[in-house]
C-alpha cells in the first residue's frame, strides 16, 4: 500500500524538484539545489530540509520555494536564481550582468594571498565583473587602496552593490582594458608596492557550443569570449601596459585558458618581465601566470 504525500509538504516539494530537474542535474545535485532554495527563501538549514520532510508549508512558503523551480527548468544557473554566491567568505550578488565567480578564480585569490609576504599598498583588478577579486583582496589586505575596473557599467553596478553589502571600500572605474591608461590608474608609488590582477575574457569564440547551455544562454558573452584570431589579446595588452607601469617588486597575476596559459608564459617573458611563473589549477590544468618586475 503506497502512502500519498500531501501536496504542501517538504517531501512533495522534493519530489517535484526531482521530477522537473532530474533531466538537468544528478539527484545529489537536485537535493543540494532544494536545500539552497529553502535556505535562501525560508532560512532553513540543509539539515532542516532533510529532517522535516513531512512538515507542512504555508501557501506563502510554497510560493517562495516553487518560484525558483520555474526559472531552473529553463536552465538558468542556480546562482542567478538565488541572486547570490559565496566567494572566499563573502556573499556576493550575481545576476546576468556579471559572470558567476568560478572556483578557479578563488584559487587565484588564494595564490595571491598566500604568496604575498608583504601587504601591498595598491591593487588594481582589471575586468572586475562582480568585484569578487577586488573585494576578496580588499578583505585580505584592508590597508591597500583597491580599484576594480570594468568596461561594463552594468557590471560595475553589481560590483558597487557587493562592496556596500560587504562593507568593503573599493574604488570602481569604468574603462576598457584594451585602452586603459594603467600608469594613471596606479598613481603614485605606495609602500608595499602594487598588485595588478586580471581574469579577462579568454574563452575562444569557437568553443561557444562546447560550453554548458546554461552558461552559453545566460552569462554575459562580453566577459567570456575572445576572438580565435587573437586569443592572447587581453593577456598581451595587459602585459604590455604592465611592463610600462610596474615598478621593481610589483606583480602581475593573470587567469587564462588552459590551452593558452603556456603561450602566455612565453609572451610575458618576451615582454621583458624577468620573473614569470605558471601555476596549475586544482584540476591539474595550466591556469595562472604570476610575473614580478
Amino acid at each position: 500500500m503506497s502512502i500519498r504525500v500531501a501536496a504542501n509538504t517538504v517531501e512533495a516539494v522534493l519530489d517535484q524538484y526531482h521530477a522537473d530537474l532530474d533531466p538537468l542535474y544528478a539527484r545529489s545535485e537536485v537535493r543540494a539545489i532544494v536545500c539552497a532554495v529553502f535556505f535562501a527563501g525560508l532560512r532553513w538549514e540543509a539539515a532542516d530540509v532533510m529532517l522535516n520532510r513531512t512538515a507542512s508549508l504555508s501557501e506563502s512558503e510554497l510560493l517562495k520555494v516553487y518560484l525558483p523551480l520555474k526559472r531552473l527548468r529553463t536552465g538558468e544557473p542556480l546562482q542567478y536564481v538565488l541572486g547570490q554566491v559565496e566567494f572566499r567568505g563573502l556573499t556576493l550578488v550575481v545576476d546576468p550582468r556579471v559572470l558567476i565567480p568560478r572556483p578557479e578564480t578563488e584559487e587565484l585569490v588564494d595564490l595571491i594571498v598566500r604568496q604575498r609576504v608583504k601587504a601591498p599598498g595598491r591593487i588594481i583588478d582589471i575586468g572586475t565583473g562582480s568585484g569578487c577579486i577586488a573585494l576578496a583582496l580588499k578583505k585580505a589586505f584592508p590597508g591597500a587602496r583597491v580599484t576594480g575596473i570594468d568596461l561594463s557599467a552594468d557590471a560595475l553596478d553589481v560590483a558597487r552593490a557587493n562592496g556596500e553589502r560587504n562593507a568593503l571600500d573599493v574604488e570602481w572605474v569604468q574603462a576598457d582594458a584594451l585602452t586603459l591608461d594603467l600608469p594613471a590608474a596606479i598613481g603614485d608609488p605606495t609602500a608595499g608596492g602594487t598588485i595588478l590582477v586580471s581574469n579577462p575574457p579568454y574563452v575562444p569564440r569557437s568553443e561557444e557550443q562546447e560550453l554548458a547551455p546554461n552558461v552559453r544562454a545566460h552569462e554575459p558573452h562580453l566577459a567570456l569570449f575572445v576572438d580565435d584570431a587573437d586569443p592572447l589579446l587581453f593577456a598581451r595588452t595587459i602585459g604590455t601596459k604592465a611592463v610600462q607601469a610596474m615598478r621593481t617588486g610589483d606583480s602581475l597575476w593573470l587567469e587564462g585558458h588552459y590551452l593558452h596559459t603556456l603561450p602566455t608564459l612565453g609572451l610575458m617573458r618576451s615582454l621583458g618581465l624577468p620573473h614569470v611563473h605558471m601555476t596549475r589549477d586544482l584540476s591539474g590544468q595550466p591556469r595562472f601566470i604570476h610575473a614580478v618586475k
